[in-house]
């Protein structure tokens, strides 16, 4: 069962809720950039060493924010540090599906714990990258951060894919929450399947 929790993030039922701090009400200095970097995998470096605690990673995630030149920063009340995030700073790990009123209703758990619902608030956005065409779906969590989501949550993603005509053209796309989110043409998919 999910509980609704602050900031349309939720947490599993039983769990505590996991506030996260009004960071963007937040106007500190900026302290300059701290030598910390969020890989694509999504393990937290400090100094080139990998952060071991998963509740410092935690808390460090909480007060994440990224702002409009495009760059992620740590940010408290009193200062603000840039960081280095090499695609998303969060990772999708984790889908539960489960019957709505508007239909099926997408959870993805986060590596960091977030448990997010796909709707209109937080919708899925689907690239196409790299030499071979590889779709990356990402998940709007809080903000303007992201969260990739796994390749083998991806597959099960998929998985749930329809053909639904999207302003005339045969697309293939998710739905979640009542929203409808488009992955790619239907014709597009065909010429990645040969």
């Amino acid at each position: 069962m999910i509980a609704r929790a602050a900031g349309q993030v939720v947490t599993i039922e039983g769990a505590a809720p996991r506030g996260v701090p009004p960071v963007e009400r937040w106007n500190p200095p900026f302290c300059g950039d701290l030598d910390m970097e969020i890989r694509a995998d999504g393990t937290w470096f400090y100094m080139g060493t990998p952060i071991g605690r998963p509740a410092l990673v935690r808390l460090f995630s909480t007060v994440l924010r990224k702002d409009e030149d495009g760059k992620t920063y740590l940010v408290t009340p009193v200062e603000k540090v840039g960081i280095r995030v090499v695609d998303a700073p969060f990772l999708a790990v984790e889908m539960t599906v489960t019957p709505g009123d508007d239909g099926p209703l997408l959870s993805f758990r986060t590596n960091v714990g977030d448990v997010v619902e796909a709707g209109p608030e937080h919708p899925l956005r689907f690239e196409i990258a790299g030499d071979h065409a590889e779709m990356k779906p990402y998940l709007h969590v809080r903000g303007r951060l992201d969260a990739l989501v796994s390749r083998a949550v991806m597959y099960d993603l998929a998985a749930l894919g329809e053909e639904i005509d999207i302003d005339g053209v045969p697309t293939f796309a998710v739905r979640s929450g009542g929203a409808v989110f488009p992955m790619m043409p239907v014709e597009t998919l065909a010429a990645l399947a040969e």
